[in-house]
């Protein structure tokens, strides 16, 4: 049985330039503020939108950290702004919401771009950082630096190291995170599936996936598992990349981004 889902939260939403509508939507541990450079891009041609979702960033906290939540949030969202269909970009966790929104509200969703995800379960991979930076001493008087070298013990990568530390804020004189991790901790086995509910949903309007080359979140049989759901999905692939494109290769992404915001 499907658990309730609670009323909708506000999101907080930066907003740059005019025209069509297109909402960005970030990963697990981002924020909306990940979008900026790729939002700056498009600004003269969109109303671009960039969302920080539920627990995350700036926007409120809630114990319900599911898709169904989430998916509502931005639901409201696009709602409340009198949009009409928007064009949905969705990065890893944000794709998934993306997904469940296009396959839930599809008269809410002009064009879906997911990037590098599939709506099929992962390995739960970031499980260890939360744990990680749940665990990290934020007493009074503590630096980032302090809280970067306790992360190293456990998150060795210095890129993965600096994406937690984005989410590392000051309160009232002294560090605290953003996220809210507990509760994403307590998600997690649920972020890292699909809603196994929408297995017989299909979404009719455009849908492209741009995945990193050197990642493995879109392998054969997720493009298999996108394909049920978004029959007309197309796949590009972003050139030595991995799970990141628009960070790591910005470039060859918002040259591929902006194809497929035009096909």
């Amino acid at each position: 049985m499907r658990r309730p889902i609670l009323p909708a939260l506000p999101l907080v939403v930066t907003e740059l330039g005019a025209g069509p509508p297109l909402l960005f939507l970030h990963g697990l541990l981002g924020r909306a503020r990940n979008w900026l450079t790729v939002g700056r891009a498009l600004a003269d041609r969109f109303a671009v939108r960039l969302a920080d979702l539920r627990n995350h960033g700036a926007s409120p906290w809630s114990e319900e950290a599911g898709y169904a939540a989430m998916a509502a949030d931005v639901a409201t969202l696009i709602e409340g702004a009198a949009a009409g269909p928007v064009t949905l970009v969705g990065h890893s966790m944000g794709g998934k919401v993306a997904m469940a929104l296009a396959l839930t509200r599809p008269d809410l969703v002009g064009r879906l771009i997911v990037v590098d995800i599939a709506p099929v379960r992962y390995a739960s991979g970031y499980e260890r950082f939360v744990r990680a930076m749940l665990a990290a001493d934020l007493s009074p008087g503590r630096r980032r630096a302090d809280v970067d070298a306790e992360l190293a013990a456990s998150v060795p990568d210095a890129a993965v190291r600096a994406f937690l530390m984005q989410n590392l804020d000051s309160r009232d004189g002294r560090l605290a995170w953003q996220p809210n991790l507990t509760a994403l901790l307590q998600a997690m086995p649920e972020l890292m599936g699909f809603p196994e509910h929408l297995a017989s949903g299909a979404f009719p309007g455009p849908v492209r996936c741009l995945r990193g080359e050197r990642s493995d979140y879109v392998d054969a049989d997720g493009v298999a598992a996108l394909h049920l759901l978004f029959p007309g999905a197309g796949v590009a692939t972003v050139p030595d990349a991995g799970h990141w494109p628009h960070a790591e290769r910005p470039d060859a992404f918002q040259a591929l981004l902006a194809d497929a915001l035009t096909r």
